[in-house]
């Protein structure tokens, strides 16, 4: 090789060798500028993490209290079961952990096994676990670490469970919350974001000494969730819960019932009941016996489709999520319409023959009375509950007038009420003469209860449609208020004079009209029945079924609540909303009145029938004792042979009426010595049921309609069959005998 060549070679050598020195240095300089200057933060973050344990700390969810500040829904302490896979050093040590957990928490050991293999620090074996199951897991923990050197692998962290005290109360206003302490259903669901607060984070370092910003542990506090006041009065829901669900039963309600109470001057709803609830404790469990064993019939994917179904009705909200056709509730609508409207006065007069032709060529549409009511003033007509008058009063009114007061009166959108799901009313898309007629008493139109209250505690506070609310007060967990609700107002809908005017047609419907069942004796009461025919046969008897309903305010004077009470399909022939509802609707009114204070005003009639209060005769001897019972004014009676008051049913201070029956016990074993079977006081008149309960050494106590000649009993506190003590007092509820039975009073 010349010389030439061989160093033409070397240069290029060179220049090769140095080519792979660039290439590689530079590759190596250029990584080194990547994870240094722009990798640098995230890898070096990476490096931390791979060090730390990032723990959340749950927050306390908020309680929910009633207006009063009774616990509805609090959040109490429980603890979760934690592992840290990636401190286990052997299969040896999972075996063990995996199979004393198991036992402890009632969990598979072959899952749990699989937990402990998982490359993280943090895996939750159990949730909300008892302070029992706890001690079992703290001596567990003690346990493995003294006898197999097993640390660092098992840990106990606070957390927290829903409880809610009254189980079935209120369940379709309160909700309920998930596993994740999210809320699923009603205040729970609506409220989620103040309820839950805010999460805090504990962060600790595992392993090394490595250069960190902080040492070993860093705890962000969790912020505890706001708690909800609400406006419900556990004492009025308890009492409306109680008498829907004893409606629900003796009507045979097939689709459940609800009952709303609305302070009219706010809207602030103070009870709501839905009957057919569920156990806000155990929300996942379908409460009805009748659907469990109908659902228990089915198999595979049917029954799963049931049990879904069933589940979403208990939660469902009927009392803001369902429509209905309203009935002759909704004549208190359009009689407000025509008077606000001028369409009607003291003069007017209706005929009704029995049935009424609205439109020419369409079929006649009957009244309730087919033999008719006559000529008719106007509140006559609503006493009355008349059909055709109310098509005759519809037409008055006009098709534009009513779609605007239909939109006035709020059925065109949702209340806003502050609970999920709810609906809006339905009118028709474009108004016909014979749509009209119809609408007019209640019937083609759909409207939900809450917008129905609302609108007619409108009618009772003067005009002015308010916005309903349950929530009065959101405070911190430090009782500060964060928000205040107050009232608000949407519109003047009618005027004052035109609300004066049928508050007291209204009240005079309650003492005299179609509305007598609903009426509380001392209480001034205005209200009105509503029966309404639904379009499809709910119970699979062939016809179609209806939906009773009564609403009506009290005192009539001066209204201070309005209340709705709603039956869907009631079984059998007597499904009227006065035979249905109003008697309901008359029981809580009874019972919540004297508990909101409000001033009684009785007649003189009611005077006569009044309760009194026994007073005490024990200790007595049994002379003196007959002496003051027949001094008080009532019929004694003497069980035993010995000389002195043992003992005396009713109790003293519990009510009797007058000239009642007072029966004094010489020997406590002569209480249980002289039980006595409770007739059957149905259909009988006060006269006759008197005479049979002084006959059986009884008492009764009246309620409903008692102010007329015709009324007989409908309802009886004790069922006929049972025995008591004799002395009991029976709580006997009157109808008028138009009511009763097969009659359709409206």
């Amino acid at each position: 090789m010349s010389k030439g060549s061989k160093s033409r070679l070397m240069r290029r050598c060179m220049v090769i060798m140095l080519c792979i020195l660039l290439i590689g240095f530079g590759t190596t300089a250029f990584r080194l500028t990547q994870l240094t200057l722009i990798q640098g933060r995230e890898l070096q973050q990476l490096a931390v993490d791979q060090q730390l344990v990032d723990t959340t700390i749950n927050a306390r969810r908020g309680s929910i209290y009633d207006t009063n500040g009774k616990i509805l829904a609090q959040s109490a302490t429980v603890w979760k079961v934690v592992l840290s896979p990636a401190n286990f050093e052997n299969d040896k040590e999972r075996t063990i952990v995996s199979k004393g957990l198991s036992e402890i928490l009632d969990i598979d050991q072959e899952s749990l096994f699989e937990k402990t293999k998982e490359n993280t620090f943090y895996s939750v074996a159990k949730r909300q676990i008892e302070s029992e199951t706890r001690d079992k897991v703290l001596e567990f923990i003690e346990k493995i670490e003294k006898d197999y050197d097993i640390t660092g692998v098992v840990e106990l962290l606070e957390d927290y469970k829903r409880y809610y005290p009254y189980n079935d109360f209120a369940s379709s206003v309160i909700g309920f919350t998930g596993s994740d302490d999210q809320g699923l259903a009603g205040l729970e669901y609506q409220y989620n974001e103040e309820l839950s607060g805010t999460p805090g984070r504990l962060v600790t370092a595992k392993h090394g000494d490595i250069e960190m910003p902080f040492k070993y542990e860093q705890k962000v506090d969790a912020v505890d969730g706001n708690s909800l006041v609400l406006t419900i009065d556990e004492t009025i829901q308890h009492i409306m819960e109680k008498y829907l669900k004893q409606g629900n039963v003796e009507n045979k309600v097939h689709n459940r019932s609800v009952a709303i109470m609305m302070e009219v001057d706010t809207g602030a709803i103070l009870g709501l009941a839905v009957e057919g609830g569920y156990d806000l404790n155990d929300p996942f469990t379908i409460a009805d016996k009748t659907t469990i064993a109908e659902i228990s019939k089915l198999v595979g994917k049917e029954k799963e489709e049931a049990e879904s179904e069933a589940l979403s009705a208990q939660w469902r909200n009927k009392a803001v999520s369902d429509t209905y056709y309203p009935g002759s509730v909704f004549k208190i609508i359009t009689a407000s319409m025509a008077l606000e409207e001028n369409t009607v006065n003291d003069d007017s007069r209706f005929t009704c023959t029995g049935s009424y032709t609205p439109v020419q060529g369409a079929d006649s549409i009957s009244c309730h009375n087919t033999l008719g009511h006559g000529t008719q003033t106007f509140a006559q007509a609503i006493c009355n509950s008349c059909n055709p008058a109310f098509m005759m009063i519809g037409a008055g009114v006009g098709k534009e007038k009513f779609k605007e007061y239909f939109q006035a009166f709020g059925y065109n959108a949702p209340t806003g009420v502050d609970l999920p799901g709810e609906a809006s009313g339905i009118f028709f898309p474009n108004i016909s003469d014979l749509d009209l007629a119809i609408a007019s008493f209640g019937q083609g139109i759909s409207v939900t209860p809450m917008q129905m209250v609302t609108a007619i505690s409108a009618v009772a506070n003067g005009g002015e449609l308010l916005q309903p609310y349950i929530v009065k007060q959101i405070v911190d967990a430090d009782g500060n208020v964060v928000k205040s609700a107050d009232k608000t107002v949407k519109r003047q809908v009618v005027s004052k004079e035109t609300c004066k005017k049928l508050s007291e047609i209204l009240e005079m419907n309650a003492t005299e009209g179609s509305a007598k069942n609903g009426y509380v004796a001392g209480y001034r009461v205005a209200g009105k029945t509503g029966t309404s025919e639904k379009k499809y046969d709910v119970n699979g008897d062939g016809q179609n079924d209806y939906i009773a309903s009564f609403c009506g305010f009290a005192p009539a004077d001066d209204p201070k609540v309005c209340m709705i009470v709603y039956f869907d399909a009631p079984l059998g022939n007597n499904y009227y909303g006065s035979a249905v509802a109003a008697p309901v609707f008359a029981q809580i009114m009874g019972e919540v009145m004297p508990y909101l204070e409000v001033s009684t005003q009785y007649t003189d009639e009611e005077l006569k029938k009044m309760d009194t209060t026994a007073n005490s005769y024990l200790g007595l001897s049994v002379d003196e004792a007959k002496a003051q019972v027949n001094a008080d004014g009532y019929t004694c009676v003497v069980k035993g042979d010995g000389d002195t008051v043992a003992a005396q049913l009713p109790a003293a201070s519990t009510r009797i009426p007058q000239g009642g029956t007072v029966v004094l016990y010489t020997s406590l074993d002569e209480v249980t010595n002289s039980e006595v079977e409770v007739p059957d006081f149905s259909g009988l008149t006060l006269a006759e049921a008197n005479m049979i309960a002084s006959y059986n050494n009884l008492n009764i106590s009246v309620a409903g309609v008692t102010g007329t000649s015709d009324g007989l009993v409908l309802l009886q506190s004790e069922a006929a069959g049972s025995t008591v003590s004799a002395g009991t007092v029976i709580t006997l509820t009157f109808t008028t005998s138009s009511n009763y039975g097969n009659n359709n009073v409206m």
